[in-house]
């Protein structure tokens, strides 16, 4: 009887650890969180991506406002755009789906101004004015002694 007690006892506890291993090993909420590119403007887009949302979720960060991470059962894609007045620096996002959070780092860029061309906030400094002056100059140099030279040619043949 005896035998038959721990022999019970034994498969009972293979059998509650055989059947234990799959659910700890199933694991819920996002995993492999990835951020491309990891270097942003000010205003630029983000792709974001996370394995393991198979209900969908919510992105998060003090960069961009609060995004939606569609559901799948493989990896979630999402776009995120950062605001344009974000302070340049180091950022975290949090990607949270099934009760969990998992996070990642980029890095925000101050932006760049735009050159508006003519009539726009940045004009040619004085060493650019003074070879264009220069080359007008020579342009006009050049034309008059051309046209002189042209006006002896055609009088001479005469």
């Amino acid at each position: 009887m005896r035998a038959s007690r721990a022999l019970a006892v034994t498969v009972t506890a293979f059998a509650a650890v055989g059947l234990s291993a799959p659910m700890a090993a199933a694991t819920y909420g996002p995993q492999d969180v990835r951020v491309s590119p990891y270097e942003v403007h000010q205003g630029g887009t983000l792709q974001v991506s996370a394995r393991g949302c198979g209900h969908g979720g919510r992105i998060t960060s003090n960069a961009f406002p609060t995004a939606n991470l569609p559901a799948s059962n493989s990896t979630s894609y999402a776009s995120v755009r950062v605001r344009d007045r974000t302070t340049p620096g180091h950022y975290n996002l949090a990607v949270e789906c099934d009760g969990r959070t998992a996070t990642a780092k980029f890095r925000v860029l101050a932006g760049r101004g735009t050159s508006g061309g003519l009539g726009g906030s940045i004009g040619p400094n004085s060493t650019e004015m003074q070879v264009g002056g220069g080359l007008v100059a020579a342009a006009a140099v050049g034309g008059a002694v051309f046209l002189v030279r042209r006006r002896r040619t055609s009088h001479a043949a005469f």
